[in-house]
C-alpha cells in the first residue's frame, strides 16, 4: 500500500513538473508577446495623435537599416502612413483610418490579453489542487491561510 502510495505521488509530481509547470510558462511568454504587440500599436497611436495635434506635415526622422545601422530619412508628406498589419504586409492608412485600425487591434489584443490570463489562472488552479492531492496522499496537515493584517 505504502509503494502504491508513493508511486501515484511521484506520477503527480512529475505531471506538474513536466507538464503543468511548462505550460505555464509557456502560457505567460504568449501573454508577454501580446503584451508587446499592445504596446507598439499604443505608441504608434500616440504618434500619430501627436501628428495630429501638432499639425505635422513633414518630418525629419532616423531609420534602422539593421543591425543597428540608421540612416536619416525625410519624410514630405505624413497625412499618409504605411502600418504593418501582420505576415509581412504592410497597408497605406490616413491618419483616422490607421487610428480606427489601431483601436480595432487593441480590443482584439485586449481579448487574447484577458484569455492567456484566464489560461494561466486555470494552470495555476491545477497546480494548487495537484500539490493538495499530494498533501493528502502524504496525509500532511492542511496549510493554514495566512492571517491578514490590517494598518
Amino acid at each position: 500500500m505504502e509503494s502504491y502510495r508513493q508511486q501515484k505521488i511521484q506520477k503527480l509530481e512529475e505531471f506538474v513538473d513536466g507538464r503543468l509547470k511548462p505550460d505555464l510558462v509557456q502560457t505567460i511568454a504568449q501573454r508577454d508577446k501580446v503584451f508587446e504587440k499592445q504596446k507598439v500599436f499604443s505608441d504608434l497611436r500616440k504618434n500619430i495623435e501627436n501628428l495630429e495635434k501638432n499639425s505635422v506635415t513633414s518630418l525629419r526622422t532616423m531609420v534602422n537599416l539593421g543591425s543597428e545601422v540608421y540612416m536619416q530619412a525625410e519624410v514630405p508628406d505624413t497625412h499618409r502612413i504605411f502600418v504593418d498589419v501582420g505576415l509581412g504586409f504592410h497597408v497605406e492608412f490616413t491618419w483616422s483610418e490607421a487610428l480606427s485600425y489601431i483601436s480595432q487591434r487593441e480590443e482584439k489584443l485586449e481579448r487574447e490579453i484577458e484569455d492567456y490570463t484566464n489560461r494561466i489562472a486555470s494552470i495555476k488552479s491545477h497546480i494548487k489542487m495537484v500539490c493538495e492531492g499530494i498533501r493528502e496522499l502524504l496525509q500532511l496537515p492542511a496549510e493554514k491561510p495566512m492571517p491578514e493584517l490590517n494598518f
